[in-house]
């Protein structure tokens, strides 16, 4: 399972529900990246897209609590052993959890990589990714060079999890 994000220095992800900024060539990377695999995210990150939908040509797995949610062209779990069932099903090199805050601190110890764009920058945030330099499993595998876009300075970082957990056993064997 790979974890995807744009972050900045202080490993920020979001302010009031909304991206802390968005960067066309890294909007379009994400894309080439998640295009035709699953995505997970959680039902506050499906309400900041466009109407309010899914993302096209993707599988999206949405979690939320509450019961009565439901989201044309998308799968709704309600709990983290619903959603391990529901992953079971793929092959976790072609899921990508895509936040929010939250479900990234859920799925991030399941996860082998993370693909993160580190923006040079400190917005205001109050919704994080996990700092994944604090994370003893995590390490750097690859960073590329600087590039800029407008004023916005950011790198493309790769990181690896040399001991990611295994999907728990939901017991359910239907």
């Amino acid at each position: 399972m790979i974890a995807i994000a744009a972050v900045d220095q202080n490993w920020g992800i979001g302010l009031k529900d909304q991206l802390l900024v968005r960067i066309p060539s890294d909007m379009k990377k994400f894309r080439q990246h998640t295009l035709n695999h699953v995505v997970v995210l959680g039902r506050k990150t499906l309400a900041g897209f466009p109407n309010g939908m899914p993302l096209a040509q993707r599988t999206n797995i949405i979690l939320s609590r509450k019961k009565d949610f439901t989201v044309r062209g998308g799968v709704v779990v309600h709990d983290q052993e619903e959603l391990f069932r529901e992953l079971a099903k793929y092959d976790s090199d072609e899921i990508y959890v895509i936040g929010g805050g939250s479900i990234y601190n859920m799925l991030i110890p399941y996860c082998d990589r993370a693909i993160i764009t580190k923006i040079d920058y400190t917005y205001e945030a109050d919704t994080f990714f996990p700092n994944l330099e604090k994370l003893p499993t995590w390490e750097l595998a690859e960073e590329g060079e600087e590039e800029t876009c407008f004023s916005i300075e950011y790198r493309y970082q790769t990181y690896v999890n040399r001991e990611p957990l295994p999907f728990p056993e939901s017991g359910d064997n239907s």
